[in-house]
């Protein structure tokens, strides 16, 4: 909703509802055990594209994959660095990276370029070694995060539809 054609108390209700929406998500987070800062990777992503529920889905699944890509990235890394030396291993695997993440902007579903940035930053600002539990812990905080943004937004479209 924008703010310049919402009347007051549309604008207080849907402001009242996404606070609400995102308190829930955060206790849900810390009761999973998972990063709030995380679900709210999952909240932005939400806001990146068409609010519907589709895009929902596709953004969640490039954060999701921005994240594996980052796992990926931190391992080799990991890898080259003893022998190239991180002057070399880390711009040379961020190159690597940029070129995928940059390219799969075009493809048909997907493409939420944003989404996978902000799985590549989540990935890197939790400062996690690669693992499965580590990606599942940070896929599991960004899927709270998107469910209650699609949510805020849902329940103030039936409290003051358009």
């Amino acid at each position: 909703m924008s703010h310049t054609t919402t009347s007051p108390r549309a604008y207080v209700t849907v402001t009242i509802v996404a606070a609400v929406t995102a308190s829930l998500a955060s206790a849900s987070a810390i009761l999973a055990g998972l990063p709030v800062w995380a679900m709210f990777i999952g909240w932005i992503a939400f806001f990146t594209r068409g609010l519907t529920t589709r895009s929902t889905l596709d953004s969640l699944g490039c954060v999701w994959l921005g994240l594996a890509i980052g796992a990926l990235a931190a391992t080799a890394i990991g890898t080259l660095a003893p022998t190239l030396g991180l002057l070399v291993a880390m711009p040379l695997v961020v190159f690597v990276v940029a070129l995928i993440v940059v390219g799969l902007r075009g493809l048909p579903v997907l493409n939420n370029l944003l989404g996978y940035f902000l799985g590549l930053v989540a990935w890197f600002a939790a400062h996690m070694e690669p693992s499965l539990e580590h990606l599942a812990q940070l896929a599991g905080a960004s899927a709270i995060g998107s469910i209650a943004g699609w949510i805020s937004h849902y329940a103030a479209r039936r409290i003051f539809p358009a």
